[in-house]
């Protein structure tokens, strides 16, 4: 490996941290601290975002891109002809003081490739956050990429330090990952997503007998999966999530769809659009898994596995259990007002407590934010209806509410977001909640 001075080391492993996906916030609170430098509370406002909804609030990059795997998909792979880098402690903890002290970042999501072993890569980062946060007096948020295989003292040491772990899934099945990285098993990666999930659970116990008990992943734990490397249905994918949010407490579980980087027979072709609209509605589903009381099996089935390209996943179940709709606003239950397309979680709530003063009308409805484009084919106000369609036709309210027919967005072949590209709507209620 060649020798780089540190700014060319920088862009090398930025680069190759580009794949990571680091979209959210902190969920930490711990304030400033007198003689250190740096808060979590403001890494938490992940007020800077890319048009594609990731987080640019961090200094993401990779502690060494020389990795000793070679999954098929990654682009670090040992048998990829690339340039290889890889920071020292003290070079990525100096990197990250001096671009929080230009106020280029709040924070640090660090990851790496397989360095040797899995016990010596962790061993570096370990290195390199403790001098970060002892020497360095760096208090603000970090995020950490456990390293499946590595050492439960290693990963609980890293966990004292972090403020958020994660351990990557990488692949929705166990076929495809002894497919496409055979080094790389669900027990390793399932292994230490257990531990973490345990250690959080102890020390919340333990912060109740002992305020002041040193915190362990106060943020918590999440997951990133590559969508489109591998067969498997939307389906599949969307009962792992839930089964991840249920069995391991994840606080997300992210998707990023596979941009060909490295040519094989097991992958996608080179030219192959990455499917950024199919990541897209993963995580709209994500979204009504955890906060408007969908099930994995509601949102697809045996007969649905895949994702409507036309219609958001709660807008297609609305269309396809009509023996539900309409419902009186003044009078449904908040579960399910949830469900009705147009009618988010804060909108919800506003109408529960406007209700308490009076009856709403349609005009109330719309100052309250209820999207009425969509809502009005799915609700009456003291049983009269605004929808100019018959609402015992699921075809044609469809193809009202399609995104074609709202005129949104063209179903397009995908192509890759721009940065400076304007963020359209759905965007925008992904990440605010307004499904």
């Amino acid at each position: 490996m060649s020798e780089y001075d540190i700014f060319q080391k920088l862009e090398i492993l930025t680069d190759a941290a580009k794949y990571d996906v680091a979209c959210t916030s902190s969920g930490v609170d711990r304030p400033g601290m007198e003689g250190k430098l740096g808060t979590a509370a403001k890494a938490g406002i992940c007020h800077s975002f890319a048009a594609d909804g990731r987080c640019i609030s961090l200094l993401k990059v990779l502690m060494s891109n020389d990795c000793a795997f070679d999954c098929t998909y990654c682009v670090n792979r040992r048998s990829t002809d690339c340039k290889r880098a890889s920071f020292t402690p003290k070079e990525l903890c100096e990197l990250t003081m001096q671009f929080y002290r230009r106020n280029y970042i709040e924070g640090l999501f660090l990851s790496s490739a397989v360095v040797k072993n899995p016990d010596y890569t962790c061993e570096l980062m370990l290195s390199a956050i403790k001098m970060l946060r002892e020497e360095c007096g760096f208090w603000g948020y970090v995020h950490i990429k456990a390293i499946p295989g590595a050492s439960p003292r290693l990963t609980e040491q890293l966990g004292r330090y972090a403020d958020r772990m994660s351990v990557n899934i990488e692949l929705p099945s166990q076929t495809s990952l002894k497919l496409l990285a055979p080094q790389k098993s669900k027990e390793k990666i399932l292994t230490p997503m257990a531990q973490i999930r345990d250690g959080i659970a102890q020390n919340s116990k333990e912060i109740v007998k002992y305020k002041a008990a040193p915190r362990f992943v106060p943020a918590g734990q999440s997951t990133q999966m590559i969508i489109g490397a591998s067969p498997e249905s939307d389906r599949q994918i969307l009962n792992l999530t839930e089964g991840l949010y249920k069995k391991y407490s994840l606080k997300r579980v992210f998707f990023s769809a596979y941009m060909p980087v490295v040519s094989d027979r097991a992958l996608p072709a080179l030219d192959t659009p990455p499917p950024l609209l199919r990541e897209h509605r993963l995580y709209q589903a994500d979204w009504l898994l955890r906060f408007y009381g969908f099930s994995a099996g509601e949102i697809l089935d045996d007969e649905h596995p895949d994702f409507n390209p036309l219609l958001d996943p709660k807008c297609n179940w609305a269309v396809n259990h009509m023996e539900h709709f309409p419902v009186e606003i003044n009078a449904a239950p908040y579960e399910m007002l949830l469900r009705v397309p147009g009618i988010g979680v804060k909108s919800a709530m506003r109408i529960r407590s406007a209700r308490r003063q009076g009856k709403l009308d349609f005009d109330g409805l719309k100052k309250l934010g209820v999207v009425l484009k969509r809502a009005k084919y799915f609700i009456v106000c003291n049983g009269k209806s605004a929808s100019p369609l018959p609402t015992d036709n699921p075809a044609v309210i469809a193809g009202a509410i399609s995104e074609r027919g709202l005129g949104q967005r063209r179903i397009d072949p995908p192509e890759q977001l721009s940065f400076f590209a304007p963020i359209r709507e759905d965007g925008v209620k992904c990440l605010t909640g307004q499904i």
